[in-house]
């Protein structure tokens, strides 16, 4: 019997918090307030509703910095005060959480369509529609850009803190500009001000991928994880890299192009010229055709959609469970350079295949662990929410820049502030 499909995959990285973080320590008052605002925003949201006292004792951040960030977060409209709980002795505290009335207009832009999501901060997704999207730049940001405003409309409630785009291509984080986007045939692009011009909103792009690992860092549950790979398996495949805790982005943002590393010399050319990359033979795309080159052996039906031969694998269809397999057996072989590479302590991995990770996550964990010589293997496990993950990643990528710069304006310096 085929095991049931798994559209919301439960296996998470053991990423439990394992201390605050270190949040507190020999830090300039000044400098504490700008670190420290980001973790104790998602501590809020981990926790909300949540206490002033009650932040400062998972924090262990002094009482004092508490509330200075607090207010800080409180004078942006991130969160909110107010409630009470009652408690066994002592006054009421008024309790915090985050501004479910702040959401941001996400884009994940894909080859012929793109999906047009609305989120609000504590990371929900509250509308989604998917679109057909036109090969010529201005006429894809365009109907993006409608179907943003036509959301925007139907939630005069809600205060849009901007837009967020995840793009599969390489984004340069100091202009902003797409330097290329292969399975788009897009490149040299301003695509900032092309959404800005027309939606007049703030916008930031960012590789569907990196949007992916700033998912996890602001939505999911990477506490403690230092080093880490996240893998974008779609038309393509993308990948992030987190180092030292950080994402790395590398000169001009081209840091973790490992899709297109040389698998197999005499395999299909890719887009980028070269041929057997990795996203030929590990991608959806390459499923799709490993399904059609078996259905012309077999005589079974067309399929056009990741999501129909999910749907026929599911049912326990031979050609489509042949083309699934053979599709995980190239990831692993992937994440085995990478492993090599890299040594992460986790991998994570987003996409559709994600959705019967039960039956495929043994196949790519075996060629990835072939020969190697690691004696230890990282964790590999689906990513929070995998098959939203292009569209928190893209909410994250603009909640990054806009508490960037408003931490940009607060004081640092070592300036001393109240305990």
């Amino acid at each position: 019997m085929t095991p049931a499909r798994n559209t919301t995959p439960n296996s998470k990285p053991d990423t439990a918090p394992r201390s605050n973080g270190g949040l507190a320590g020999d830090v300039p008052a000044g400098d504490l307030r700008v670190q420290a605002r980001d973790p104790l925003l998602k501590l809020i949201r981990a926790h909300q509703p949540v206490s002033r006292a009650d932040l400062a004792r998972i924090s262990g951040l002094r009482p004092g910095m508490v509330s200075l960030i607090v207010d800080d977060l409180k004078a942006d409209h991130w969160i909110t005060e107010g409630g009470s709980v009652a408690r066994p002795r002592g006054r009421r505290p008024t309790m915090l959480t985050l501004n479910d009335r702040l959401a941001i207009l996400v884009a994940d832009v894909r080859p012929k369509r793109a999906i047009v999501a609305l989120i609000d901060l504590p990371g929900r997704l509250l509308t989604r529609r998917i679109i057909p999207l036109a090969s010529e730049p201005q006429r894809a940001i365009r109907s993006i850009s409608d179907c943003m405003a036509a959301i925007q409309a139907e939630h005069p409630s809600l205060t849009i803190e901007g837009i967020g785009v995840s793009l599969p291509g390489r984004i340069d984080p100091s202009t902003q500009h797409l330097i290329f986007a292969p399975n788009l045939d897009w490149a040299n692009l301003d695509i900032r001000e092309a959404f800005e011009a027309q939606t007049r909103l703030p916008v930031e792009l960012e590789n569907d991928a990196n949007g992916c690992l700033l998912s996890e860092l602001w939505f999911g549950r990477m506490d403690g994880i230092r080093d880490a790979v996240l893998v974008a398996i779609a038309e393509g495949i993308g990948t992030a890299l987190l180092v030292n805790g950080q994402l790395s982005r590398g000169r001009a943002g081209m840091a973790g192009e490992f899709g297109h590393i040389q698998l197999d010399s005499n395999g299909p050319r890719c887009a980028c010229g070269q041929l057997g990359c990795w996203e030929m033979l590990g991608s959806s795309s390459a499923a799709l055709r490993f399904y059609d080159e078996h259905r012309h052996e077999t005589g079974a039906p067309a399929v056009s959609t990741m999501d129909s031969l999910l749907h026929l694998a599911e049912e326990g269809d031979p050609p489509a469970l042949a083309a699934l397999t053979r599709q995980a057996e190239y990831i692993g072989k992937g994440l085995r350079l990478l492993v090599a590479a890299l040594s992460p302590e986790v991998i994570l991995v987003t996409g559709e295949i994600t959705s019967l990770w039960g039956i495929f996550a043994p196949v790519i964990e075996k060629h990835m662990s072939a020969n190697m010589l690691a004696q230890v293997l990282p964790r590999l496990v689906p990513a929070t929410d995998a098959e939203s993950a292009r569209l928190r990643g893209a909410a994250a990528v603009l909640l990054q820049r806009v508490s960037s710069q408003r931490n940009s304006r607060l004081p640092t310096n070592g300036r001393t502030v109240a305990s």
